[in-house]
């Protein structure tokens, strides 16, 4: 009996569909293997291929990752190429478990964001509007500079501080801009500005926890001063 190929099955069913469809999480084994071996044989899936080798592994990805290229080549349908695509993916995987996890700051404070922000902007002659993109535990998924202007002004691009919310999957952000003339204050033009930015992010239902003003060695916070609304 001819097993099906996977050009064959239904869309919903193919391996590199299913990863695009539903994320890495929902793939067994086999099938993230699959997605790896590309193609089976005239007789054997690609998915079928992987269960083949998982069974003769005992179904352990470990005892799978012993295997040298000579031993992935002893499957029909697995050349050098795959047999080394396999070997290769194993050992990003093994050194993704050796790399120690680093941790995330989190930014709950006003105080909290001067001290994790406090070194990028000193020393700066000029203005600088950065923004902190936060997921819902509060933790720094990204950080873009927006604009850089002059000792009293920064051109700042709404759009682009949306677009970046989007890309990471940003629950809410803090903006960030200097005053290297020392002002501990908002200026108008700063309020302007901010209530763009929330009226806008409230159309993503993305959340602007605070915008902070940093000078040499304090800052002013919009939330603290009941600014934001």
């Amino acid at each position: 009996m001819i097993k099906s190929k996977i050009n064959n099955w239904a869309e919903e069913d193919r391996p590199r569909e299913k990863l695009l469809r539903l994320g890495r999480r929902a793939l067994s084994n086999a099938e993230l293997l699959a997605i790896l071996i590309r193609s089976g044989t005239q007789g054997e899936s690609a998915v079928d291929l992987a269960r083949r080798i998982l069974l003769d592994v005992g179904n352990d990805l470990n005892n799978l990752s012993k295997l040298d290229e000579l031993e992935l080549s002893k499957y029909n349908g697995i050349g050098e190429a795959k047999a080394l695509s396999i070997i290769a993916a194993l050992e990003l995987g093994r050194r993704r478990k050796e790399m120690p996890q680093q941790t995330r700051p989190v930014l709950r404070t006003s105080r909290d964001v001067f001290n994790h922000f406090r070194e990028q902007l000193q020393d700066i002659p000029h203005e600088e509007f950065w923004v902190i993109y936060l997921n819902r535990g509060s933790f720094i998924l990204d950080t873009q500079m927006i604009g850089k202007g002059g000792l009293d002004f920064t051109p700042v691009d709404i759009k682009a501080i949306l677009r970046c919310a989007l890309m990471v999957k940003a629950v809410s952000i803090i903006l960030i801009h200097n005053h290297p003339s020392g002002a501990l204050w908002a200026s108008e033009s700063d309020k302007l500005v901010t209530d763009k930015i929330v009226r806008a992010a409230e159309t993503l239902d993305l959340h602007v926890a605070d915008h902070v003003i940093f000078t040499e060695d304090s800052y002013f916070s919009f939330r603290d001063r009941g600014l934001l609304g």
